[in-house]
């Protein structure tokens, strides 16, 4: 049966979002589009281009992500190295490795544009900061004057995550007509921010809602791979401005749309525990690692044994 996936948001313990998609495939669902914030837009890129849950494992235990948190060794000095970047670059490391490591993956299934996928098969969600609103890419890419067919997907995957603060935000450049003195047009160039999609949806399972509404009978199921364990986090550390963004930031992740899924969509939603394990743990180990896997795929077959396929309900 193939279904609608909206894959949630949660930095490196997206490995445990790779274990539900194997626990889908055992359960001999597959997936017709797919959607995705921050690391789930990597998870929702890869299944669109072709890729198995057994080789996203692989991929990914194979990945060092501590080497995406490279940086020049000026900015390495203590205290002053990482103020001067954030203040020059308005972020600790600049987030080029993770999109170079990505365009390599789909490079590696003959991808790079969006016109390389069926329209519609993949969306990825962003944040506008300059404008204060929401990105669902590649189509929104088009009010910045970019055609969204030839919006690179390692390029939207690299604005979805970008944490604040963390890595540095995507600037577009982008010319708008105006009219000075009613007579005469100039193009002024503007400049747009964009960050992490999690800063105003981390898991946006209505992002199929409008499909729905145009033609009720052709759309799929909608299921949500949500990542969840807050009650077994660690308390955050916090002792300077950086730290307490972090904690600011990992706590909106995880409760901003939260009422949103308790109240409507608890019975599409695969509820994966992420034993504690933090968004920016980049150090994370093998063990650690092959845990938050095996999560997702006890998570993902305790749901399709219960998952009524003709109702998209669960079963009591």
């Amino acid at each position: 049966m193939k279904v609608n996936g909206v894959f949630e948001g949660g930095g490196v313990k997206g490995i445990s979002l790779v274990g539900a998609v194997r626990a889908a495939e055992m359960s001999n669902v597959s997936f017709h589009n797919v959607a995705g914030t921050s690391s789930g837009s990597i998870v929702a890129a890869l299944l669109a281009t072709g890729y198995t849950a057994e080789e996203m494992k692989r991929i990914i235990q194979a990945t060092s992500f501590s080497s995406f948190l490279r940086r020049a060794p000026i900015f390495n000095i203590k205290y002053i190295g990482p103020a001067l970047r954030l203040f020059l670059k308005k972020g600790l490391y600049s987030g080029d490795a993770l999109e170079q490591w990505v365009r390599g993956l789909l490079a590696a299934k003959n991808v790079r544009t969006f016109a390389d996928l069926p329209p519609g098969k993949l969306r990825i969600i962003a944040s506008d900061i300059t404008n204060g609103k929401l990105l669902v890419l590649p189509d929104d890419i088009a009010d910045y004057g970019i055609d969204p067919r030839r919006l690179e997907i390692a390029q939207a995957i690299r604005m979805s995550t970008s944490i604040p603060y963390f890595f540095d935000p995507v600037i577009i450049a982008h010319t708008n007509r105006m009219n000075y003195f009613k007579r005469r047009k100039k193009a002024v160039i503007r400049y747009t921010y964009v960050v992490d999609g999690g800063l105003l949806s981390n898991f946006p399972l209505w992002v199929f809602e409008r499909d729905h509404a145009a033609d009720p009978g052709s759309v799929c199921p909608v299921i949500g791979f949500q990542m969840v364990g807050r009650g077994d986090m660690k308390a955050h550390r916090i002792g300077g401005p950086i730290s307490m963004f972090q904690a600011m930031f990992e706590t909106m992740l995880s409760a901003h749309d939260e009422r949103y899924i308790e109240q409507h969509n608890r019975i599409r939603t695969i509820k994966i525990s992420t034993l504690g394990v933090s968004t920016t743990d980049f150090g994370m180990s093998r063990e650690t690692s092959e845990k938050l896997y095996q999560s997702g795929v006890d998570s993902g077959l305790r749901f399709f044994r219960r998952w009524d396929r003709k109702t998209g309900t669960i079963r009591c």
